[in-house]
């Protein structure tokens, strides 16, 4: 879906609000459509975001799972290098 949108279970630290709405507003503008809502959009833009973020925090707290959490900076680490592969100049 959404490049932007990254796993949020069973990392140490745990997410934090910020990340949760983060990932939720990517969500709503991917099914919107909007990068940013129109004034008149605006309102229920903003409510969808709120209600999304709810939500995920709600799953990311019922979660369960045996397996250790991962570690954010080598799941960060792994990702930048993925980066550097999917954007390096091809010769």
């Amino acid at each position: 879906m959404c490049r932007n949108i990254k796993p949020l279970f069973n990392f140490d630290p745990p997410a934090t609000e910020e990340e949760i709405v983060s990932a939720s507003l990517q969500f709503v503008r991917k099914l919107s459509g909007f990068t940013r809502p129109s004034k008149a959009n605006e309102a229920v833009f903003e409510e969808a975001v709120l209600e999304v973020s709810a939500a995920a925090r709600r799953l990311i707290d019922s979660l369960v799972t045996d397996a250790e959490p991962k570690s954010r900076a080598a799941y960060e680490e792994k990702r930048r290098a993925q980066n550097a592969r999917r954007f390096a100049p091809r010769s």
